[in-house]
């Protein structure tokens, strides 16, 4: 039986505002989030009590993960961090080897959400530690039990099972947050926010991400299969609630490595590229193969992944410190090794939220595996970048319309 909107309010409950402990951070007093026209809010907190922060999370989440179920017809998830999103997918079927990868081969088979969320989740398992979570459906048992044993902050969805909430309930000894948001809730046209006093007002970005927005092919080759089409739909979805600059990798309907924030283009594509090539590096026998000692934990066990795929890799692999991590000292991963590994990953969709200034963007995006591309375009240097695209076979499409999210 699931919990079906509205849920009740607590008597005496002003459900027009919701009081919360201080803003981004405790010096920031009061706080508190409302409706300005007097209506009632959207949301009804079940358990806990989220934090300015958690609610920019949750709002964005909840925008980004309604928009990929409708541009996709499936399940979908988002890993929120700090107001971008560290993974978003949908809810494909976990290869076994994804399964091991994103811990959780142990839960058996999963549902279409809870798949969608081990893979928001562990695309990029070290920027989600201490996520908040959005859900376009209906919270199972199965997607309850994979949070309940991940570190995070909280989750929002239209709604939760029975048995989902009572999980929810029990963790963070108690205290975990948990929002139910009305599914059929539609906000005003206009939004507006106060900085330092002064109130800006624009239109919502209601830009519709569909086929239509996808057909302009530049590029020589201008073949797109349906999988990368809808891997193009999620990245640029993605890209709407991402704080800019941004670009997003995506493969096999999950982002793969996101990069928000950066103000060079090319930083962001590096930064999202090496998420990517961390998340396939992470699928090779070198990193399957490695024997952790049976009390390390996920969080330490990804943290170990990451120093031991990366240039700092002695950290914990030096005598005295791999000792506290594997059973067996593991072999060095080297750079050849690790480069001849990368080189089977292919097929792999890029989003940006701006045109490419430059081609060196297409150059790094290439060595993580881009065949599909989708940018806004309307750069000087459109013609270069196009002919780098065209020299390695890539396929790109210019979208005409720039997603910036501030």
């Amino acid at each position: 039986m699931q919990q079906i909107w509205p849920p009740r309010a607590a008597e005496g409950e002003n459900v027009n505002e919701i009081q919360l402990k201080y803003g981004c951070n405790p010096n920031q007093k009061p706080s508190r989030i409302f409706m300005e026209d007097g209506s009632d809010l959207p949301v009804t907190v079940l358990n806990g009590k989220p934090g300015y922060i958690n609610f920019l999370d949750a709002f964005n989440g909840w925008q980004l993960v309604k928009e990929l179920k409708e541009a996709t017809h499936l399940p979908a998830a988002a890993s929120f961090k700090h107001v971008s999103p560290a993974g978003a997918a949908v809810g494909l079927p976990l290869t076994e080897t994804l399964a091991k990868i994103y811990w959780v081969e142990d839960l058996g088979e999963l549902s279409p959400l809870a798949c969608a969320y081990a893979r928001a989740r562990g695309a990029d398992r070290m920027s989600s530690f201490g996520d908040f979570i959005a859900l376009s459906d209906v919270c199972d048992a199965d997607t309850a039990r994979l949070i309940k044993r991940e570190v995070s902050d909280g989750v929002i969805a239209p709604g939760y099972t029975e048995e989902a909430l009572e999980l929810l309930k029990s963790k963070k000894k108690g205290a975990y947050n948990i929002i139910q948001i009305d599914p059929a809730y539609s906000p005003a046209p206009v939004e507006r926010k106060q900085v330092y006093g002064v109130t800006f007002e624009q239109g919502r970005n209601e830009l519709d991400i569909d086929g239509d927005l996808l057909s302009n092919i530049v590029t020589a080759n201008k073949e797109i299969p349906e999988e990368a089409l809808i891997d193009m739909k999620i990245s640029l979805i993605t890209l709407k609630y991402t704080q800019s600059n941004s670009v997003c990798y995506v493969k096999g309907g999950q982002a793969i490595g996101i990069g928000a924030g950066q103000q060079s283009r090319i930083h962001c594509t590096r930064l999202a590229g090496q998420k990517a090539d961390n998340w396939y590096l992470r699928q090779s026998p070198q990193v399957l193969s490695l024997q952790f000692l049976d009390k390390i934990g996920r969080a330490d066990r990804d943290n170990a992944i990451d120093l031991y795929i990366g240039e700092e890799y002695m950290d914990v692999l030096a005598d005295g410190a791999w000792e506290k991590t594997f059973k067996v000292k593991p072999p060095v991963f080297t750079r050849e090794e690790k480069r001849a590994w990368l080189d089977g990953l292919t097929d792999v969709t890029l989003g940006s939220d701006a045109f490419f200034p430059f081609s060196d963007n297409i150059e790094r995006a290439y060595k993580s595996g881009v065949k599909y591309i989708a940018q806004p375009g309307g750069s000087v240097r459109d013609d270069a970048v196009i002919a780098c695209c065209d020299k390695y076979d890539i396929i790109m499409a210019f979208t005409g319309i720039r997603l910036f999210h501030h």
